[in-house]
């Protein structure tokens, strides 16, 4: 209801006149049946686009504590993310990655379309990075086809650290749907998995025309992210020696 309600009434109209979403291969998303929506996560607001866009509903999971804030941006939150699609699932703990699994396989078994990102993060630096193999795990196990997509300029609309998407004509590209029946039964076979979570990561690298580099995106952002720290560090040393100085 309150999907429905956010996408067809009360934000989305206004984000389709603002943003003028330009979707190639739209046709590819089926129009009923289960299928994986798997896309590249270049933006915070990739998740808000792309269910726009696309007719059919898409379920995606977010953490629980999105659902679980209080006082007003706890409000906030909880109707964004219900808005949206999303679906809480507790990523704490040495169950985070099979219970996302199993949400996945639930929204798959009633036929709808379950999207992931399967970098399992936003790309650090617009760059597409290795996917996760949860995302194989998913085709394999529920035989449902995998469709690829491109956001293809929201990293540069809304970059990480930056609140609100700038105004700017939306670009996303769907690509033909991907069949993994032919692997039939070799769920948990962990070298198909990853030749397939691989296929996957190539057609969007296709897609998007983005580098792709062969780590994943955590350890490029904890590498980045100790990096900055040191950086910011070492200035620091800097501005205190020139005081000294300016003290003598």
């Amino acid at each position: 209801m309150l999907y429905g309600l956010l996408k067809w009434v009360v934000v989305g109209p206004w984000l389709r006149l603002i943003y003028r979403p330009k979707v190639e291969g739209l046709s590819h998303i089926p129009r009923r049946g289960a299928a994986i929506v798997a896309s590249n996560h270049v933006s915070f607001s990739d998740s808000i686009f792309l269910p726009l866009v696309v007719r059919r509903k898409i379920v995606f999971i977010a953490k629980s504590e999105y659902f679980t804030g209080k006082g007003l941006k706890g409000l906030f939150s909880r109707l964004f993310f219900s808005g949206v699609g999303a679906i809480p699932v507790d990523r704490t703990g040495g169950r985070a990655a099979q219970a996302a699994l199993d949400t996945g396989m639930r929204v798959l078994n009633e036929g709808e379309l379950f999207g992931i990102y399967p970098e399992g993060t936003r790309s650090p630096d617009g760059r597409l990075y290795r996917g996760k193999t949860g995302v194989a795990r998913l085709a394999l196990q529920s035989q449902a086809p995998v469709i690829p997509v491109a956001m293809l300029n929201t990293g540069e609309l809304q970059p990480i650290g930056k609140r609100l998407p700038s105004i700017g004509r939306v670009r996303i590209r769907i690509g033909e749907p991907i069949d993994f029946t032919r692997y039939d039964g070799m769920a948990g076979d962990r070298i198909v998995e990853r030749a397939v979570t691989d296929q996957i990561m190539y057609a969007l690298m296709e897609l998007s025309g983005q580098d792709y580099i062969d780590e994943y995106a955590t350890k490029a952002k904890a590498l980045k992210e100790q990096a900055d720290a040191s950086a910011a560090e070492a200035a620091e040393v800097v501005r205190v020696e020139r005081r000294r100085r300016r003290g003598l």
